[in-house]
């Protein structure tokens, strides 16, 4: 219960805080990492919340999966089918330059085996844009540009989980927690993607039958009760949850955008609560003793993950493109590290890995670091696209662009 008290107070301080976030550095999501961490065994001591406990996994799993249903109704599949080339360019070429790149200064900064290494190269690959909901939520920025960041981070998360069930299994002996063959994996990935696509078309298709249909109410309702089925049945079945949400999200907004209207306000509220309560308890992980763990050479490898290693891989992999300069320099700082990698961190600590404790330390560390920076940067960099009015937030002395009728229906950014 002390756990929902406190997570009650920093939600109401975040709504209060929120009209400032959204045109300052100031950061929600920051404010619920710290919040975390300050009542957590490393200062106040209010909650006990340890790698370990199962209330971890869960809520990043929910967040994650949260996170990426709504992200798929973004996708238009017309627009995708014209520009694909971006997001292909960044997911066949840019997540592997990153995943090598740190799988490199892992082994030589933080003297990780090559294995190990590698694992964690695979762990934080992974992007997530929910960090800089200003740049990927905004129609002011470039469509293409948000379309790279909101697909690339869709569908890697996916694509890293196989790589980092895989590495683990040739770790070395695990506890057992993971299985971690080559058939499963492979069909684990395609359930996912079979429920995410057939599930929901089964619903649109339902709800065409004359005698069938929600009323006007109850229409948000309908994507959400699939998004619970679907995540009941992906873990029933070990199929793949985060490939299904995404590809859910999308099929839904292609076939029925009808049902994605009514649903889109309750989906980013859910989404914005399940992602606040996971970095709550995220942030109870940080304790000063982890911090403490991390060498120096980890801190160096932390820093140049976010700073050199994610965008060095994206600026390569959009090498020829028709980006601008701008664009091509805000794509590849925003790749922060979230939900998927702490979901994958966990996944390492708990097989048991001759290092999997080391890897862990450093990538929470990474996660943190990363949340911090990309969230605290998303409404400036947001801003070289002219973007004054961010989410009917008054930017400063001069008067919104909205008439004065449609203020009331605003509602100020939450999150970022």
């Amino acid at each position: 219960m002390v756990l929902v008290v406190v997570f009650g107070v920093a939600l109401l301080i975040a709504v209060l805080l929120s009209g400032l976030a959204a045109r300052t550095v100031l950061s929600t999501s920051f404010l619920f990492l710290v919040g975390g961490a300050l009542v957590s065994d490393g200062f106040l001591g209010l909650i006990h919340i340890t790698p370990e406990s199962e209330i971890v996994s869960v809520t990043a799993d929910l967040a994650l999966f949260a996170v990426l249903f709504t992200d798929g109704m973004h996708v238009s599949f017309p627009k995708l089918r014209e520009n694909w080339k971006n997001p292909a360019r960044a997911l066949g070429l840019g997540m592997p330059i990153a995943f090598v790149g740190m799988a490199l200064i892992t082994h030589f900064l933080v003297g990780l085996d090559w294995t190990t290494s590698f694992l964690v190269g695979a762990v934080l690959a992974p992007t997530d844009p929910v960090f800089a909901s200003a740049i990927v939520g905004r129609k002011e920025v470039p469509a293409k540009l948000r379309q790279l960041l909101n697909v690339e981070s869709g569908i890697n998360d996916g694509l890293a989980l196989p790589v980092v069930l895989v590495f683990i299994a040739a770790a070395g002996p695990t506890s057992g927690h993971v299985e971690a063959d080559l058939p499963t994996i492979l069909l684990e990935l395609v359930l996912g993607l079979v429920f995410g696509v057939v599930l929901p078309l089964a619903v649109v298709a339902l709800v065409r039958f004359r005698l069938l249909g929600a009323e006007p109410k109850l229409q948000p309702l309908l994507p959400l009760a699939v998004g619970v089925t679907l995540y009941a049945a992906c873990h029933l079945t070990h199929a793949n949850p985060y490939l299904a949400a995404f590809s859910a999200g999308a099929v839904l907004t292609a076939y029925s955008p009808e049902a994605k209207e009514a649903f889109e306000p309750l989906g980013e509220a859910l989404a914005e609560l399940a992602k606040f309560a996971a970095l709550l308890v995220f942030g109870a992980l940080l304790t000063p003793s982890l911090f403490g763990d991390l060498s120096f050479g980890g801190y160096v490898a932390v820093v140049l993950a976010i700073v050199l290693i994610r965008p060095a891989s994206l600026l390569l992999s959009l090498l020829g493109t028709r980006f601008t300069r701008r664009e091509k320099l805000v794509a590849a700082w925003f790749g922060p590290k979230g939900f998927a990698s702490v979901v994958y961190g966990l996944l390492v600590l708990q097989a048991g890995i001759p290092r999997g404790e080391e890897a862990f330390t450093l990538i929470a560390v990474c996660i943190a670091f990363s949340i911090i920076a990309h969230s605290s940067t998303d409404v400036p960099i947001a801003r070289l696209f002219d973007v004054e009015d961010l989410a009917g937030v008054d930017g400063g002395d001069e008067e919104p662009r909205t008439a004065p009728d449609d203020k009331a229906n605003q509602g100020a950014r939450v999150g970022a």
